[in-house]
């Protein structure tokens, strides 16, 4: 007698690798959080009680309420108080987190690419062309990133543009340090050699063969250095080298609000903060738990 049998199907990569993903509670709440963010900044016209652009709607009379107080004209109510030009906090942190991303998600993503072409260019081709490039990417990567922003954004000036360029002109070396690991490991493996013994050319062995087995490395880089760009940027704008006063961003904000610490003015830095440490810290724990993903050799022992 035959035996019926049921073949299980197979679970694809994407629900798979989400599976593994979300098996962690503390990676669960850590992207819900980012989403909710990043949604909030998304749609920070429609959510944001006053638009901190428009000078036609601020009043100075507003100028550093408490939160919850109302407005002189009892048009709004200030649910984390007002900044020193009566600025809405809610409204100024929604626009401010979405100058933020834009920032780190910008400059991460020209650091990479600049970076990934020369660290595969780097490790596939080697000789000369690696000892040149890795000892450009060891100078670099013996100053801090933050000194290297400081000193392009003295000469270059405040600016959305430019502090964009500043940050991916400071990170790029990580990623061609990490590329040309990966590529040096790949490199020498069966596939690499059977491409090169069918005459393909090395542009297309790099960017169609080699290039997709490094990117699991890259990614994980790539979504830490996001993080560390928004730090950067909050930085810069604290110190005065980053964004302009017309562009609240979370470290501007920050900054505003810095001198009236003492007054008892609190919530004008106190908020701005917070939202940049949820926003940088939910970063981080993805990134973490992305990488325990794409590299389970990584993780630590099961308790």
């Amino acid at each position: 007698m035959a035996i019926a049998t049921h073949q299980v199907p197979a679970m694809s990569p994407s629900r798979r690798f989400a599976r593994e993903f979300f098996s962690k509670r503390i990676a669960t709440g850590s992207f819900v959080l980012l989403l909710l963010i990043l949604l909030a900044a998304l749609f920070a016209p429609l959510l944001s009680p006053q638009d901190p652009y428009d000078l036609a709607r601020l009043d100075l009379l507003d100028a550093r309420l408490a939160p919850g107080t109302m407005s002189g004209d009892g048009s709004l109510v200030f649910l984390l108080g007002s900044d020193a030009q009566g600025r809405d906090m809610l409204s100024a942190m929604l626009y401010g987190i979405r100058i933020s991303v834009i920032v780190g998600i910008a400059s991460t993503a020209i650091a990479l690419a600049v970076g990934l072409a020369l660290g595969l260019l780097a490790g596939y081709r080697g000789g000369r062309i690696d000892a040149v490039l890795m000892r450009v990417v060891d100078i670099q990567l013996s100053f801090p990133s933050i000194l290297i922003a400081l000193v392009l954004l003295a000469l270059s000036g405040p600016g959305l543009g430019k502090i964009i360029a500043a940050l991916a002109a400071a990170q790029w070396a990580y990623y061609a340090r990490t590329a040309r690991s990966a590529a040096l490991v790949e490199r020498r493996k069966e596939y690499i050699e059977a491409a090169t013994c069918l005459g393909l050319s090395g542009t297309r062995i790099m960017f169609r063969h080699l290039l997709p087995n490094c990117l699991p490395p890259l990614v994980v880089v790539a979504a830490l250095q996001v993080a560390a760009a928004i730090s950067l940027e909050a930085t810069l704008s604290f110190l005065g080298l980053g964004l302009p006063v017309t562009e609240p961003s979370l470290g501007l904000l920050i900054a505003n609000g810095f001198e009236y610490m003492l007054s008892g003015k609190y919530w004008i830095s106190l908020f701005p903060g917070v939202a940049l440490l949820l926003l940088v810290a939910s970063i981080t724990l993805v990134a973490d738990r992305l990488r325990d993903v794409l590299n389970p050799r990584l993780q630590g022992p099961a308790p």
